[in-house]
């Protein structure tokens, strides 16, 4: 079984569900299907300092960052490609 991921702002939300909303861990932990004292290590690690709370895995390597830049550029380029795929007829009269 693959380990799952997951985003700051998701953790955050999470733990703000059962602090502020009153919603038992468990309860919290089905609705978002998260495991109980994964959700609970969570709020504890939330609880003792919310600002350096789930870091993450720091900095990306320089290439690592070139490859996401590069993701990024192919999405925009293929959707591009799309929109003009989908264009019949002169390009001036398909932007109207």
């Amino acid at each position: 079984m693959k380990r799952r991921k997951f985003s700051r702002e998701f953790k955050v939300e999470a733990v703000k569900l059962v602090r502020e909303r009153g919603v038992s861990v468990a309860q919290a932990g089905r609705d978002l299907d998260v495991h109980e004292n994964v959700l609970r290590k969570w709020v504890k690690e939330f609880g003792s300092d919310p600002v350096q709370a789930f870091p993450g895995h720091g900095q990306m390597k320089p290439e690592q960052q070139e490859i996401e830049r590069l993701r990024r550029e192919v999405a925009k380029l293929k959707a591009e490609r799309d929109i003009l795929k989908n264009c019949h007829g002169p390009l001036p009269a398909c932007a109207r």
